[in-house]
């Protein structure tokens, strides 16, 4: 059996390794499948230890870890789904010759909202994205 913080740190490297600065088709799915396999060893092998009726750290560390169990692996879907590169979405498969992110506004301006429905699956939902006072443009670091 296990505490939550070693599964905490275990979710950090697959993120960091999977869904870091630069993330490719491969490591996104990659990174889900680790996660969905680290979910399921949390539920089969977490301990938590401390006293029943009182103020128990552990168990509140526990329920975090499940949040960002789900939360990571939404989070690397969001970044296999959108497929461009464009501000943290950063895909080595979507950049320029010179290394620069290459974006695609005609068919990515918008935020993704993601629904869990109750059979597991995530659906995404757009909000358009609208520029009042700045224009979207494009930025070149080199």
């Amino acid at each position: 059996t296990v505490g939550p913080g070693v599964f905490h740190r275990e979710l950090g490297e697959i993120l960091y390794r999977g869904c870091g600065v630069s993330r490719s088709i491969d490591s996104l799915t990659t990174a889900i499948d680790e996660i969905r396999a680290l979910r399921q060893r949390f539920w089969r092998e977490l301990r938590v230890t401390g006293e029943t009726g009182r103020l128990n750290p552990e168990l509140e560390k526990a329920g975090r870890v499940a949040d960002f169990l789900e939360l990571a692996e939404l989070m690397c879907l969001d970044a296999l789904d959108r497929d461009e590169s464009c501000g943290a979405h950063f895909r080595v498969d979507h950049q320029s010759p010179d290394g620069e992110a290459v974006r695609d506004d005609d068919h990515w301006c918008f935020a993704s909202a993601w629904e869990t429905r109750p059979d597991g699956t995530a659906v995404r939902h757009r909000e358009p994205l609208r520029f009042t006072g700045v224009e979207l443009a494009t930025r070149n670091y080199q």
